[in-house]
């Protein structure tokens, strides 16, 4: 594979056989499930319901994100990435380390685009052996991405502006009000003498 990985990648940083681990593993999964599925008589949906396809579609999007790029999930990326920056709404960025598996890992569980493959798998997969549970996961996903779940960056529950809640020591997305509109005390919600 060395010789397909220089051809590949001039600069030597795509591990191409550690990107076919997760891949096989990804295939191999469904293949699984295909066949358990097959084999106790699970049978698949004559159609799927537009609605269905939209919840599906933004709980995959929220999942992603959580397993991507939020600050609690950080603990199952930590073997694999290393956190560069803070980003707004509770969020990381994190770039991979390491080489071969490893290095492979690190990019899938840091890019949400990669990983919404895998979890729109295993959402439709769910969807396909149990419906009505599927649909609550959905749901439950769908309801914490919207503006009035704190997801939406720089938005409170009430819609307001970041600048009416506070600041960076608790994060964008607490949600906690200023009191009486007077300088915040420090530690609590931002900078010392911030006016918010």
């Amino acid at each position: 594979m060395a010789a397909a990985e220089r051809s590949y990648d001039e600069q030597g940083e795509a591990p191409l056989g550690g990107y076919a681990a997760p891949a096989a593993v990804f295939a191999t999964g469904a293949v699984l499930f295909a066949l358990t599925a097959r084999r106790r008589g699970v049978r698949l949906p004559d159609r799927v319901p537009p609605w269905d396809v939209v919840l599906l579609g933004g709980a995959t999007f929220k999942a992603s994100r959580l397993l991507t790029k939020d600050k609690v999930t950080g603990f199952l990326r930590a073997p694999f990435t290393r956190r560069t920056d803070d980003i707004p709404a509770g969020e990381v960025r994190e770039e991979p380390r390491g080489t071969g598996v490893r290095r492979a890992v690190g990019d899938l569980v840091s890019c949400p685009f990669c990983t919404s493959a895998r979890v729109a798998g295993a959402l439709t997969a769910g969807y396909t052996c149990a419906p009505r549970a599927a649909r609550l996961v959905c749901a439950g996903l769908g309801a914490s991405s919207s503006p009035t779940g704190s997801s939406t960056p720089g938005a409170s529950r009430n819609g307001r502006r970041r600048a009416e809640t506070c600041g960076p020591v608790r994060g964008p997305s607490c949600g906690r009000r200023r009191r009486s509109g007077g300088p915040v005390a420090p530690g609590r919600c931002g900078p010392a003498g911030a006016v918010r």
